[in-house]
């Protein structure tokens, strides 16, 4: 086992659901929002958010430790630093900034960076490309309901018209 890429694997993890649940404000705000009935309970995000990453992590650690060369590494390492910035990216702007709208347009690439995760990785451990089967089957349910409201509540922003 390389412990070096296990442990910055798990850090990748930690820090991103710390970071995303640190950011996530079930306010006033938040509670008014009109959400559609299908929509999980709050406290179902954390531990689908644990299990998610984790998975990923491990993807990470597979593929980095599978693959061939210095180049291969740099693409893995490029693929799970962009996912990263763009997984980060979503909570300010839906809770922080308050613009579902924007997290919308932001959950379209984070959607196109797991993809490249499940399309990419399998060259290199087919295992590390079908962990990311929940991450992004997760994210394309969060762009849905993300989407749903932003339907249920729109305008957001200064431009709204009152």
């Amino acid at each position: 086992m390389d412990w070096t890429i296990a442990i910055i694997a798990a850090l990748w993890a930690i820090i991103l659901g710390g970071a995303g649940g640190l950011l996530t404000e079930i306010g006033d705000w938040y509670r008014n929002l009109n959400k559609p009935s299908w929509q999980p309970p709050d406290w179902a995000f954390g531990p689908a958010w644990t299990i998610i990453l984790g998975l990923s992590a491990w993807s990470f650690y597979l593929a980095w430790t599978s693959a061939p060369g210095a180049s291969d590494r740099t693409l893995i390492g490029v693929l799970f630093a962009i996912n990263f910035a763009l997984h980060l990216l979503w909570s300010p702007l839906f809770f922080k900034i308050k613009r579902p709208d924007w997290a919308l347009f932001e959950n379209a690439f984070l959607w196109l960076s797991v993809l490249s995760l499940c399309v990419l990785l399998p060259q290199y451990s087919t295992l590390a490309g079908w962990l990311n089967a929940p991450y992004i089957a997760w994210v394309s349910f969060a762009m849905f309901l993300n989407w749903k409201i932003v339907e249920l509540n729109r305008p957001f922003g200064k431009a709204a018209a009152p």
